[in-house]
């Protein structure tokens, strides 16, 4: 069995606030701490309602404060909207500041909209800049050569381990030719996984960061008691989804019948590849499903994103996950 963590984006619920997001975050990681959860990754997007985790490195210092040994990381940060200095400081400073507990996943998309990435000062040339970026952030983290003159403080010398986080082939060719550990988001992409699974194996070059290749999946996981309440708690990431892709993002919504869930012809074709993705039911229908993706995939680790409305449904979410670690768990990690 994989290794198993947990991805979390800070949901605002309908009617709530951010404040209400993050305390219910730092509820979940200590709940994951103790279920055996590996990790804890928050993920950076912006002008989204229902997603507070924007300023990502500032909610990863409030999780981890309220955690005691669980790994807390960005799963991920966009590196394009930032500086790699800025990142290198930042993650330095929780490095420092929570030491062997940090991890830093890095994509290239905008975790936004066009209008908004514009307000972000991101440029087409920013993305394109990608690897170049990954690889200056890589020697912020490194013991600073004499004479160098931009230092990361704190940061320089600090050993914060370093992942690729992708949707698509380029993150897996990236992340391959740099030897680092790859967070796919096969959640949202799962049309591309076999072949980046594939690309990132058959072409990973050993590194001063990893010997061989090691591959964290994304899965939405909706887990409850039966299989129907399973479905019924659905309900809530399928309007919350749909009303993204029509470029009307809204605060979390509660469940809803499922009949109530209208789509389009088209939308339903556009939409059911990543909503039929999705594994809900019972612990025991998450099992096989699980079970399954591991076997197909053979994942070194699952990052499970349980988008749902209720707290304490989301926290028993997780829970019937983290009965399927068994002791067989690999021990080898980064």
């Amino acid at each position: 069995m994989a290794v198993f963590s947990v991805l979390d984006l800070a949901p605002i619920v309908q009617g709530g606030t951010a404040a209400e997001a993050f305390h219910r975050s730092v509820d979940l990681a200590r709940h994951a701490e103790q279920w055996g959860y590996r990790r804890f990754w928050l993920a950076e997007h912006h002008s989204m309602p229902g997603v507070a985790s924007a300023a990502t490195s500032v909610v990863i210092a409030h999780v981890a404060a309220g955690t005691s040994t669980i790994r807390v990381g960005a799963g991920g940060i966009m590196l394009p909207n930032h500086s790699p200095l800025l990142i290198a400081e930042q993650f330095g400073t929780l490095e420092s500041l929570y030491p062997g507990r940090i991890d830093l996943a890095l994509g290239r998309a905008p975790g936004s909209d066009q209008l908004t990435a514009i307000a972000l000062r991101r440029t087409n040339a920013a993305a394109d800049a990608f690897p170049q970026d990954v690889a200056e952030l890589i020697a912020y983290f490194r013991e600073p050569e004499q004479g160098q003159e931009v230092v990361a403080v704190p940061g320089a010398g600090l050993r914060v381990p370093i992942w690729i986080l992708g949707s698509s082939m380029f993150g897996a060719q990236l992340a391959a030719y740099m030897g680092l550990p790859f967070a796919f988001a096969s959640h949202f992409a799962p049309a591309y996984l076999m072949p980046a699974i594939e690309t990132y194996r058959s072409r990973f070059q050993p590194s001063e960061f990893l010997e061989r290749p090691y591959l964290m999946l994304g899965a939405s996981v909706i887990a409850a008691d039966s299989d129907a309440e399973a479905r019924r708690l659905f309900t809530s990431f399928q309007q919350s989804f749909i009303s993204m892709r029509r470029g009307r993002p809204i605060q979390f919504p509660p469940p809803v019948d499922e009949l109530k869930i209208q789509l389009s012809p088209l939308e339903r074709a556009q939409f059911e590849p990543i909503l039929g993705n999705a594994i809900v039911g019972s612990p025991l229908t998450i099992r096989a499903r699980v079970d399954k993706f591991i076997d197909e995939t053979g994942a070194n680790e699952l990052i499970i994103s349980s988008q749902i409305y209720d707290h304490a449904a989301r926290l028993r979410s997780y829970e019937i996950v983290s009965e399927l670690q068994g002791d067989d768990a690999p021990s080898r990690t980064v």
